[in-house]
């Protein structure tokens, strides 16, 4: 059946709202639409060190294997191959030192290799530690030195802002530049560590809000069926 475009609208409403639905499952994600937003953000407790909620209104920066940058307020972090990755798997970027340029953050190639990571956390300014273990060949003492590998950065954009979604994040309108900045420092809040911000997507409202754009799509459909019956029954009085 040929769709019009009130038929195709209905479509992509169903695949939006279907979208938000998905969204309510994934920490820090803000919905679509406005009407299934829950009141104010939120956060758990986690044992994990590597997880962090971000302020109000501030996102961490990533970038996937096409290069292109992401934000996301899913602090939800892990170490992969050395490497620290958003839970999409896309590493996150931020300064090796305080004037440095983006870069993704890795933790040194040898201490990798060797097994001698341990104790990895984020820390309310960013700073993404770890402990060296090492063992002293002469004496057989054991060693742990702090290791700082850099500073993950957080991004924020002017008011009103909606981000275009992208995979495992949102991708900056075309023409607007966020403002870069580390956590705990200027203007920018420290962030929350051990914490994983829940999902801004009232599930329930979502998904009622999923069945309407159904019902409607239906009613819209039946009418064009209706209409289609009309048509038909007029060109067969004409014969």
């Amino acid at each position: 059946m040929f769709l019009n475009s009130g038929l195709t609208l209905a479509l992509d409403r169903i695949a939006e709202r279907a979208a938000d639905v998905r969204r309510a499952y994934a920490p820090g994600a803000v919905p679509q639409y406005d009407d299934v937003a829950t009141p104010a953000p939120s956060s758990t407790f986690t044992l994990d060190p590597l997880s962090v909620a971000a302020p109000d209104g501030e996102y961490f920066v990533s970038v996937d294997e096409q290069g292109r940058r992401l934000y996301t307020r899913d602090g939800s972090f892990a170490l992969r191959g050395g490497t620290l990755v958003d839970s999409a798997g896309n590493a996150v970027l931020g300064r090796s030192s305080a004037t440095g340029s983006l870069n993704q953050l890795r933790v040194d190639a040898v201490d990798e290799a060797l097994g001698r990571v341990d104790d990895a956390a984020i820390e309310p300014d960013g700073r993404l530690v770890y402990r060296r273990k090492t063992i002293e060949p002469r004496s057989g003492r054991r060693e742990s030195q702090r290791v700082v590998v850099g500073r993950i950065v957080l991004a924020r954009f002017p008011a009103a802002t909606r981000l275009e979604t992208a995979g495992g994040g949102g991708v900056a309108p075309e023409g607007v530049a966020p403002q870069i900045g580390f956590a705990a420092q200027g203007d920018f809040a420290a962030l929350a560590p051990m914490q994983r911000e829940r999902s801004r997507v009232d599930l329930d409202e979502s998904l009622i809000r999923l069945k309407e754009a159904y019902v409607a799509f239906d009613a819209l459909q039946a009418a064009e069926f209706a209409k289609g019956r009309l048509g038909k029954t007029a060109m067969d009085l004409l014969k």
